[in-house]
């Protein structure tokens, strides 16, 4: 496993999970590490197993200086596009941080509006450690608000592919129509609907 960069002083990591679902929200969450409490473990939450980003979100949330979680709900997707939706995701983490930071490094290939200074870091979640912690943050809070809509909508069966487009979710859909929660602004959602 590589070794993360950790950022000196109050910068703190963004990213963002369920960018590509077809149902849910975006979730994105800002972190500032704590040098002094070192994590051992953290990466891309691609690339970790469920049970160990569970155990590590438990401990960033121990150990951390300040962390938080926010999200964009599905109108505001279909309102606004996934991406300025994600954007406005990530300024609300941001601003729900206890501690300003003074800096932000951010996942990928854009910044939102920040007060702060902020750098955008493509494929950064495999390689500074604060914006790994983000990732880990915003996947398993994302993945826990999916099994809380599977309990809404068991037959779509988000417990299993957290709302992304795969071959049993298209299945779904042609069975049952589009649900409250599904995103009617994404290609395949919008042809389901077109059907009825």
């Amino acid at each position: 496993m590589p070794e993360l960069i950790i950022p000196c002083g109050l910068v703190c990591g963004i990213d963002e999970a369920g960018r590509g679902p077809l149902a849910g929200t975006v979730v994105a969450a800002a972190v500032i590490l704590d040098p002094e409490k070192p994590i051992p473990g953290l990466n891309d939450s691609k690339k970790l197993s469920e049970k160990k980003r569970v155990l590590l979100a438990e401990q960033i949330r121990e150990r951390a200086i300040a962390w938080s979680v926010a999200s964009a709900s599905v109108e505001e997707i279909d309102q606004l596009n996934i991406l300025q939706a994600t954007l406005l995701a990530m300024q609300r983490a941001v601003a729900g941080l206890s501690v300003k930071p003074v800096s932000a490094l951010v996942d990928g290939n854009r910044c939102p509006k920040l007060d702060c200074p902020a750098e955008a870091i493509v494929q950064g979640d495999g390689k500074i450690a604060s914006i790994a912690a983000a990732s880990i943050l915003a996947k398993t809070t994302r993945d826990a608000e999916m099994r809380v809509l599977h309990a809404q909508y068991p037959m779509y069966g988000f417990d299993r592919h957290m709302g992304y487009p795969t071959a049993a979710h298209f299945a779904a859909l042609r069975a049952h129509g589009a649900s409250p929660v599904h995103r009617r602004s994404f290609g395949p959602v919008a042809a389901q609907l077109a059907l009825l």
